[in-house]
């Protein structure tokens, strides 16, 4: 997948979360450290309820586009979800584990990309 490609998914996330309601929706150009994701979306909701709106939306948007879902982690009850495309992953969480892992923080190298 090229860059612009990913970043074309990243950014389809992230408004798929948007119109669902999804706080605090960042998405981060991953150094190249990184081994395979290019792009990471990171996104909160206050409850499990909105969480799997998220989760659905994100993914049903993503499959209208023609994107493959490799895995999903965490579905349940579980306050963190996370949606690997490959060269985009998809972090939702609930907002305390949103406030207790700071994927933004830790990743505060990564570069802010506008979505809106």
């Amino acid at each position: 997948m090229s860059d612009n490609s990913a970043l074309l998914v990243a950014v389809a996330a992230a408004r798929a979360a948007d119109d669902k309601k999804a706080d605090n929706i960042e998405v981060l150009k991953m150094p190249e450290v990184m081994a395979d994701a290019e792009y990471f979306v990171i996104c909160s909701a206050p409850t499990q309820v909105q969480i799997r709106a998220i989760v659905d939306g994100v993914t049903t948007a993503l499959q209208e586009l023609g994107v493959q879902l490799l895995r999903m982690e965490g579905r349940g009850d579980n306050t963190w979800v996370l949606l690997d495309y490959g060269h985009v992953v998809v972090h939702v969480f609930q907002e305390e584990a949103y406030d207790y892992y700071a994927l933004g923080d830790l990743w505060a190298d990564a570069e802010r990309v506008s979505w809106a």
